[in-house]
């Protein structure tokens, strides 16, 4: 570490906050005060003073603790203000989206301060945009720069690393996976549906971005090498017949995927290089299942479409969230995920070729009631465990591993792998 970044054990803070007074921030916010530790040593930062002291006085009413909650102020493009905040704290936890948009700075100073940073993203060109500006700082000052903490991408890259972990207990290596969205139901906040068209609208402009979003290893240390087998995601509707369903595109792939593949790169290839990896909506395999895949890939070209038509999209902005709003508490409440990950071990693996699965499951909306304990949760990881002492622009399974799933378990959530 340089000498001139400060130690993470005199930081004054173990956690900061940034973007509180966020829709999705506020939900962060709500969990950690929900713990009710008196030794976690924690502030909320944004740039309204306003709009976080009001966050502050409704986090009292579920902590009185909180009463005294230390306030940060900081813009998104204030390089020092930045600066100060990733000096004082252990982890920078941000939700201030569109990454792409407001997020380089935050990476930037947390990368030179050696402070470990966690965020929501689910942006390919802004976490290759890190791994190109902020990797080879974070290596020398020790900094993890983890991204996609997220329903994007930790259900899918937790989900595989213990798969591969299984397979390896048995003197086998994992050689291919795919993920099925088996059900689900959650609302989306503007910001969220925000960062998605606006990516896409950006790529209409942008050949190179559009090259970036339809390549499959996007996220390798280097794309010019070591390609893989994967060609790209699934574009209509398909019947899987191993899994017995008919299955659909599934639009959080385009980054989750990616950030797999990159787990697997900058961990030695411990998947192999030919490992394959897909990610899909499962659909039943009857006649309304069949229709109901053909509507989710429907809804899937929809979006990109609309990003690609400045009229199109501006008529849709009109009538979606604003940002900074979302799905109200009791449409949170009713949401849960189901996901299955079929895993095979690969040709050449000592012993008979066997598959096994990983099932996860959670009781609260994905995108924002599970979310924000999973962003919670991997803020604490990176704070408070005894973690692997390496930097760079890292994923949630290289970074965290087996710590986050532990703690993502005691929330509730279900993490379990069988044979099959």
């Amino acid at each position: 570490m340089p000498s001139s970044v400060v130690s993470r054990e005199s930081r004054p803070y173990s956690v900061v906050l940034f973007g509180a007074s966020g829709f999705t921030g506020k939900l962060v916010a709500e969990y950690l005060a929900g713990l009710r530790r008196s030794d976690l040593r924690w502030a909320i930062a944004g740039r309204s003073r306003a709009k976080l002291e009001e966050v502050r006085r409704d986090l009292a009413r579920i902590d009185p603790a909180c009463a005294d909650l230390p306030i940060l102020i900081a813009d998104s493009s204030d390089a020092a203000a930045l600066r100060d905040i990733a000096r004082s704290t252990r982890v920078v936890c941000t939700t201030v989206g569109p990454y792409a948009k407001y997020g380089h700075t935050l990476v930037k100073v947390c990368a030179e301060e050696g402070s470990d940073y966690c965020d929501l993203t689910g942006e390919t060109n802004f976490v290759r945009s890190s791994i190109d500006s902020v990797h080879s700082i974070a290596e020398q000052t020790g900094a993890r720069i983890v991204h996609c903490c997220g329903f994007d991408s930790l259900p899918s890259d937790l989900g595989v690393h213990l798969l591969a972990e299984h397979f390896a207990k048995q003197g086998q290596r994992i050689g291919s996976a795919k993920l099925y969205v088996v059900a689900m139901r959650g609302g989306a906040s503007g910001g969220t549906i925000a960062s998605g068209l606006h990516m896409f609208a950006e790529a209409k402009h942008d050949r190179e971005l559009r090259r970036l979003l339809g390549d499959p290893y996007a996220l390798y240390p280097d794309r010019s090498k070591d390609r893989g087998p994967d060609r790209g995601d699934q574009k209509g509707v398909e019947l899987d017949a191993e899994a017995g369903y008919y299955t659909a595109p599934f639009v959080m792939a385009a980054i989750n995927t990616r950030i797999v593949r990159r787990t697997n790169a900058i961990s030695n290839f411990a998947y192999g290089r030919d490992f394959r990896y897909a990610e899909v909506v499962a659909c039943p395999k009857t006649a309304a299942g069949l229709l109901r895949a053909a509507a989710t890939a429907a809804m899937t070209v929809g979006m990109v479409v609309v990003g690609s038509s400045a009229t199109l999209l501006s008529l849709v902005e009109k009538r979606l969230p604003a940002p900074g709003e979302g799905p109200s508490q009791s449409a949170r409440d009713r949401g849960f995920f189901v996901i299955r990950i079929i895993g095979h071990s690969a040709p050449g693996s000592s012993g008979a070729l066997t598959r096994a699965e990983c099932n996860i499951k959670a009781n609260h909306d994905p995108g924002y009631g599970e979310t924000s304990r999973m962003l919670g949760e991997a803020a604490l990881c990176l704070a408070e465990d005894s973690l692997p002492p390496r930097g760079g622009v890292l994923t949630p399974a290289v970074a965290m591993g087996n710590h986050l799933v532990a703690r993502l378990r005691k929330t509730g959530m279900t993490w379990e792998v069988r044979e099959l």
